[in-house]
């Protein structure tokens, strides 16, 4: 008699051989996505600065050299003060049904690392109590839509509205001009507001609201203070462009700014050792895997 080897299930890093079968693969499981797409995304992936000791794509789940799950990892180092953080963006998850008891497998592999901070930012309704039992904390727990054109008040700081493409006569930080840039790249409204001498940076990423209304979501500034200070300017520079409204991830009312929180909506979550800055999220699924955004405002 011969003595068949057994069928073995594997978890390893997704590499440059893979790509095409794990494009089949998320086709498989985001029907509205097509294989074109997630080759797409790949590509960006390929061309984004990961962090050497952190995987370029993801990892996968394979069954008798096959792969039959992918989570997809988006992985950065972002200054902090005088040091730098990594921070990885978990996305795109999907496992073929008879193998989904292999999800914690593929999600501790994924979460291994002590040092860096894990974001999921698109969980579905039904894996909220496993992310808070994994020991996920929520950073943003709902949305604020500031509505900001036409917008006029009185006392507003003296500021100009430049875009990305011309270097501001003003301080700014090198790696926020190669973060407008690339950003920008990926259809993202990246921009300038300079004032007193200094120039602070913006990304929005367009989005639309009950699939009619078009708007955009804060991706990224120093701090929401500085969207706050700079509202008028930004609102009219947003509103004649045709988006009115603006996303931003908040706990709550944003004191100065007009609008209506919306609590629960599109909550976002981390794990590990810094806490998320609301009003960051560049280099994140919500600019490299485009997507079409909408919530009901009631």
């Amino acid at each position: 008699m011969t003595a068949h080897s057994p069928v073995t299930t594997r978890c390893r890093e997704i590499s440059d051989a893979d790509l095409g079968t794990i494009a089949e693969l998320l086709n498989n499981g985001f029907p509205n996505r097509s294989r074109a797409y997630w080759l797409g995304v790949f590509d960006r992936l390929k061309k984004h600065s990961a962090p050497a000791d952190m995987p370029k794509y993801g990892y996968l789940v394979e069954r008798a050299g096959a792969p039959v799950g992918a989570i997809l990892l988006i992985s950065t180092m972002m200054p902090d003060g005088n040091a730098s953080t990594t921070r990885c963006n978990l996305s795109a998850w999907f496992l073929e049904p008879r193998f989904r008891t292999y999800a914690p497998l593929l999600s501790s592999r994924a979460i291994r690392k002590k040092n860096v901070t894990y974001y999921n930012l698109t969980p579905a309704l039904h894996t909220l109590p496993i992310l808070e039992a994994q020991g996920y904390s929520r950073f943003s727990n709902g949305q604020f839509v500031a509505s900001i054109f036409p917008s006029v008040r009185r006392g507003a700081q003296p500021a100009r509205v430049i875009e990305r493409q011309v270097d501001p006569d003003a301080h700014f930080e090198p790696f926020e001009r190669d973060l407008l840039s690339t950003h920008s790249e990926w259809g993202c409204i990246s921009l300038w507001c300079v004032s007193s001498g200094r120039a602070y940076p913006f990304v929005f990423v367009p989005r639309v609201v009950k699939r009619v209304v078009p708007c955009v979501q804060l991706l990224y500034c120093r701090q929401i203070e500085d969207f706050v200070r700079f509202a008028p300017q930004i609102g009219s520079y947003l509103g004649r462009r045709g988006r009115p409204f603006v996303l931003i991830d908040s706990k709550g009312p944003i004191p100065g700014l007009p609008g209506k929180y919306f609590d629960g909506i599109d909550p976002k979550y981390y794990k590990g050792p810094v806490s998320p800055r609301l009003g960051d999220l560049a280099y994140t699924e919500l600019a490299m895997l485009p997507r079409l955004f909408s919530f009901a405002m009631m």
